[in-house]
């Protein structure tokens, strides 16, 4: 955890801070775009997302420091604050600059800092910016965190609900009694992960009721396809969960094991603050997590309107990974 952490954010000196760029050429700061003169413009090769200005300074206290200024519309720039790529919206007017962030979210402040003290020292336009606390529902840290927990909470939940509580029964040599019931094996299996579905319902409601409440968060997008991938990450990780406690009757192994799947994604798939503070080679594969994949389907459809056509792809994914799991799970399945 020290070491991730560490890449994520002890040298952010050393990586880029992101920062979404409203261009517009009818409001264009000349003094601004001075400042931007020595910047390297970068087209994005990929095409997945916006071209940039990428400037680094040198600071003899503050160290290196480079940013990079997604150039792109409002809409566009919402939507990336939303994704957690950046913290902070910058807009030019001919006069002035105006800063748009989420007060309560400690790295776009430190964002904020670091560029308008930079601009403060080149004797540009600091004087005559603004700032525009960003506090609509959708926009404030908080309505990022909320589909994140709900997400590591199903993780959790199943993982530890299933896997420890089979490794537990193996190890109490209670498999022996179930092998010996009419019962069939998969029947059983399925049992436990409808009743642990149950209790992640009800957690999930809880945590949803809470939120509504206190911090009264909307849902923009269709509740079907929440729905969906809710129950597509239940699937995923029952089938984690059954392939994990699958063959030890050690619990100290069975946790073990359990941490090893759990620690990683919980640090490095966007719960807490984006992966996109991680490197960029990095990323890739972060998404292909599969709580990366429920947490960003999850947080598309509470802040950005997402659909079944948005997430349908993610949650048919999560499907898989849990069916494919679960089956080698059985059939590699200790009984006794």
């Amino acid at each position: 955890m020290a070491w991730v952490l560490g890449i994520a954010f002890s040298k952010k000196a050393e990586l880029a801070q992101q920062v979404a760029f409203i261009e517009d050429t009818l409001q264009m700061n000349m003094d601004f775009r001075q400042f931007l003169n020595d910047a390297v413009y970068i087209d994005d090769p990929k095409n997945d997302g916006p071209d940039y200005f990428e400037k680094t300074i040198h600071n003899e206290k503050l160290g290196k420091t480079s940013f990079k200024f997604l150039l792109t519309d409002w809409d566009g720039g919402l939507l990336l604050l939303k994704r957690g790529q950046v913290n902070l919206i910058l807009r030019e007017y001919p006069d002035s600059l105006e800063y748009f962030f989420d007060p309560l979210n400690p790295q776009a402040k430190m964002v904020y800092i670091l560029l308008s003290s930079t601009i403060n020292d080149e004797n540009l336009v600091y004087e005559t910016a603004s700032i525009n606390p960003l506090t609509q529902k959708g926009n404030r840290y908080i309505d990022f965190l909320i589909p994140g927990l709900i997400a590591m909470g199903v993780m959790n939940s199943l993982l530890w609900g299933i896997s420890y509580a089979l490794i537990d029964m193996r190890s109490k040599k209670l498999m022996r009694r179930m092998v010996a019931t009419p019962m069939k094996r998969s029947e059983f299996l399925i049992s436990i992960f409808l009743a642990r579905l149950s209790i992640t319902i009800i957690e999930a409601l809880l945590l949803l009721i809470f939120a509504f409440a206190y911090f009264h968060i909307s849902i923009q997008g269709s509740l079907p396809a929440l729905m969906m991938v809710f129950l597509a990450g239940n699937i995923a990780f029952s089938g984690i969960a059954i392939l994990i406690s699958s063959r030890t009757a050690n619990s100290r192994i069975g946790t073990g094991l359990i941490n090893v799947i759990t620690m990683p994604m919980t640090v490095l798939s966007g719960i807490f603050f984006s992966y996109h503070n991680f490197p960029d080679f990095a990323v890739p594969i972060i998404q292909k997590f599969p709580l990366t994949m429920m947490a960003d389907s999850i947080r598309s459809i509470f802040i950005e309107g997402a659909g079944f056509a948005q997430v349908s792809l993610n949650a048919l994914i999560l499907s898989i990974i849990g069916i494919i799991c679960f089956s080698i799970g059985l059939r590699t399945y200790k009984w006794y």
